[in-house]
């Protein structure tokens, strides 16, 4: 079984940075991408930040140029820095990964992690 474990949420001001992280543990042979995902109350979840194995970088077009997403192989976690943030980054950030155990690949999701920015 693999877990997904966030943590680095919190308030911050307009203008802040925050740094989320995520980190997969369990039976864990190979991990294919580590994605950050967000969701507001009432919409859907929205795909923020997509880091691939090889080191492929994909974002959403409103936080290109403030976050940053980075994995580190040997511990199998993956980073979001937030930087510049804005009222409308507020949302319960859910780490998603693909990932290969000895059962055969699967999805993952974390159990999320609180980002509220307001003054």
């Amino acid at each position: 079984q693999v877990q997904l474990v966030e943590s680095g949420g919190g308030l911050v001001q307009p203008g802040g940075s925050l740094r989320l992280s995520c980190a997969a543990s369990g039976n864990i042979v190979r991990v294919y991408r580590m994605d950050w995902y967000r969701q507001t109350p009432g919409k859907q979840r929205e795909l923020v930040a997509t880091v691939t194995s090889g080191g492929t970088t994909n974002y959403v077009d409103s936080v290109k140029g403030r976050f940053t997403v980075s994995g580190d192989d040997a511990k199998n976690t993956v980073y979001l820095q937030m930087n510049s943030v804005n009222l409308e980054d507020t949302a319960v950030y859910y780490c998603y990964a693909e990932i290969m155990t000895i059962r055969g690949r699967g999805a993952y999701w974390g159990q999320g992690t609180q980002v509220t920015v307001s003054s």
